[in-house]
């Protein structure tokens, strides 16, 4: 534990954020990183992600909030909420690229999604309770099944999407994005390595040259894809 502790502090060292937002979002880490890992025995079954965090890891947040940071991004989608901490991460990373801008007008957020009720609501008030300014007023979370909710009242253009979700729901959601998707826009995919078999008709997707993109899997646990939409 003490070397995950460590790398935490490494990744909330990259943020800009309030005090306060940092020590609660490290607290929500801890408690991420402590919760058992996902397994099955012949006298345990496997365990289930309704009560647990399923939260990506604080270096990837880290990687992504630099991300937005410095392509400016404004519009984000999160596939795959759960208990809300990565979507923290980004809510800091849209704010501070609209106040930099001097954009309000043009406006910003992160469309957020979550199928299951309980975790949408612990989300909400995790969201509240780092900060209703830095983090709350920058998230809308549609709840349901995003195959439905992503289809309508999507940002003209979107800058990025994060893709932390069950395997056979990440193809269905970059197509519903991918007509919204600005050049330069970039898809990161959590777990592609580890999960190659389930990402399969993902991974075929973004490797075909007609639909615009160019990709790299960076060696974080479980491999992080970061794919970056060229143009068609």
């Amino acid at each position: 534990m003490a070397d995950h502790i460590e790398t935490l502090d490494k990744a909330l060292a990259s943020l800009q954020a309030p005090p306060s937002t940092i020590a609660f979002l490290r607290d929500l880490h801890i408690q991420a990183l402590s919760e058992p890992a996902y397994h099955s025995t012949d006298d345990q079954p496997i365990t289930t992600a309704l009560d647990r965090f399923v939260a990506l890891e604080p270096d990837k947040c880290a990687l992504v909030y630099l991300l937005l940071r410095a392509t400016g991004a404004r519009f984000v989608i999160e596939a795959g909420t759960s208990f809300g901490i990565s979507t923290i991460w980004l809510a800091l990373a849209v704010g501070q690229n609209v106040t930099t801008q001097q954009r309000g007008d043009l406006g910003g957020k992160v469309i957020a999604t979550e199928n299951e009720p309980t975790k949408a609501a612990r989300a909400r008030q995790h969201w509240r309770a780092a900060g209703k300014e830095d983090v709350e007023r920058w998230i809308e979370l549609r709840e349901g099944d995003l195959r439905e909710t992503l289809k309508t009242d999507l940002p003209e253009q979107i800058d990025f999407l994060l893709l932390d979700i069950w395997t056979p729901l990440a193809l269905p959601t970059l197509k519903l994005v991918h007509p919204r998707l600005k050049v330069g826009a970039m898809v990161v995919v959590d777990n592609l390595a580890s999960c190659i078999e389930g990402y399969g008709d993902l991974l075929a997707f973004l490797e075909t040259p007609s639909n615009g993109f160019r990709a790299t899997t960076a060696p974080y646990s479980g491999g992080l894809h970061v794919a970056v939409y060229i143009g068609q």
